[in-house]
């Protein structure tokens, strides 16, 4: 059994969910501060990608980034091509990842109790320090679930994953991608093995999830 798959789906899932943490944390915190009107607006364009199918997410960014456009063309330039590598997964499962650990992120950060902040500002700390001293601890919790959400969403990412990067067995093939692969062949068998190999996966994060939320919960009825 050729295990490329899993490995090539780890690491995609692993640097897209690095990816959203750091952009999906920025963002959440910028927009929680903003007034309600535009906060509104940012987060119909931050979630979009969450409710649209993920064939059209995959479309868009052929749009954007294929061979013969303008931004693809730019990046050709300095031999970095999105479309049919496996690195080109990353941005696909990051753009449907994205959302998961924004909201995730949003929720953590408007549930933080302010005076803490105030009271860090007060003792003369920067806004550096508050954030990731005294404010990312506290929603370490909600963080953290959110990126588990995100590793799992980009893990079991098809549709624009397969829109980007294809089917390229040893190259940019993909657990998702594996299964349908084999199941359009007639290779049942295979098929079914991905498939278990999937579930034992997504059963494992479910669990993590699980012991996030209820560590979260204790945690605030103390």
């Amino acid at each position: 059994m050729d295990w490329y798959p899993l490995w090539n789906s780890v690491r995609i899932a692993a640097l897209s969910s690095i990816l959203v943490f750091f952009t999906g944390i920025f963002a959440a915190y910028y927009v929680a501060k903003l007034p309600r009107g535009l906060k509104g607006i940012l987060d119909v364009a931050f979630t979009l990608p969450m409710v649209l199918p993920p064939t059209v997410c995959g479309y868009f960014l052929l749009l954007l980034l294929g061979t013969k456009r303008p931004l693809g063309m730019f990046f050709a330039k300095f031999g970095i091509h999105f479309v049919m590598t496996w690195y080109g997964g990353i941005l696909a499962s990051a753009v449907v990842a994205f959302p998961l650990m924004y909201r995730t992120a949003r929720g953590a950060f408007e549930s933080f109790d302010e005076t803490l902040s105030y009271s860090g500002q007060t003792l003369g700390l920067s806004n550096t320090f508050i954030f990731w001293k005294i404010r990312m601890p506290a929603c370490k919790q909600g963080i953290l679930a959110g990126t588990v959400l995100a590793f799992a969403r980009a893990l079991g990412e098809y549709g624009a994953t397969s829109m980007l990067i294809g089917y390229i067995p040893g190259k940019t093939a993909t657990i998702s991608t594996t299964v349908y692969q084999l199941w359009r062949t007639n290779d049942d068998q295979g098929a079914f093995r991905w498939v278990l190999v999937n579930l034992a996966i997504s059963a494992v994060i479910l669990l993590l999830v699980n012991m996030l939320e209820n560590k979260n919960r204790k945690a605030g009825a103390l």
